[in-house]
């Protein structure tokens, strides 16, 4: 009786070890399976925040892209008035230039921007948008510039060209992506290539005569003290 008793006990007492064991692979698969959970959970909490801001930052850049842009109708109104200037000083080039390459810039002016503004008057017409007739305050820089003669014109002249073509093209590059009115942002994006063109164009102009190159400013002191006596 006393042999069966303990192997009764050894018995019961493997039961009781197999079933403590049993239950501490569940308790870690259980804690492993509830840790998983949790890193996936924030690991798709993460990616949700990461797009919600990307998507946030986004927003606002385009936001601020379409309030820098003008209304179309501002826009086509300043541009009416920046082409009739080039086209007025595009003529003045051409009379009063030294630099010959400064004079057949001038006279691609003309013939450009008329090109331009022409077009630009039909669309306006299209959606009964007056225009403005006058050159606004690209008034002042036509008179300053016409009481300028040689060397000091033709400074005057280039240097104010780069300015303009480079705020033209900015303008005309954000009408072309961010403009509300489909027509007045095909038109921007059709004219941008020629505006582009002009400012490649002036800036190398610009170069060879701050080089001394030409007939650029090497001619233009040599020939001051005339201008001046004028």
């Amino acid at each position: 009786m006393k042999h069966i008793s303990m192997l009764a006990f050894f018995s019961i007492a493997a039961v009781l070890a197999i079933s403590s064991c049993g239950g501490t692979t569940t308790n870690v698969n259980i804690n492993a399976n509830h840790n998983s959970s949790v890193m996936n959970s924030a690991g798709n909490g993460a990616n949700t925040v990461g797009n919600t801001l990307g998507n946030a930052v986004n927003s606002v850049s385009n936001a601020v892209s379409s309030a820098t842009t003008s209304s179309p109708e501002s826009f086509m109104r300043d541009a009416a008035q920046g082409g009739m200037a080039e086209v007025e000083l595009g003529k003045l080039a051409g009379q009063k230039a030294q630099n010959p390459e400064v004079k057949k810039f001038g006279q691609m002016m003309v013939t450009d921007h008329s090109k331009a503004n022409e077009e630009l008057k039909a669309l306006a017409g299209k959606k009964n948008i007056q225009l403005p007739t006058d050159l606004g305050s690209h008034q002042s820089t036509l008179d300053k510039m016409k009481s300028l003669t040689g060397a000091d014109f033709d400074r005057e002249y280039v240097d104010g060209m780069v300015d303009d073509h480079e705020e033209d093209v900015a303008a005309f590059e954000k009408q072309s992506q961010n403009s509300t009115d489909p027509e007045v942002k095909a038109f921007a994006a059709k004219t941008l290539p020629t505006l582009k063109k002009h400012l490649e164009a002036i800036k190398a102009i610009q170069q060879k005569m701050s080089g001394g190159s030409g007939n650029g400013s090497g001619t233009s002191n040599a020939n001051k003290p005339a201008a001046n006596k004028h």
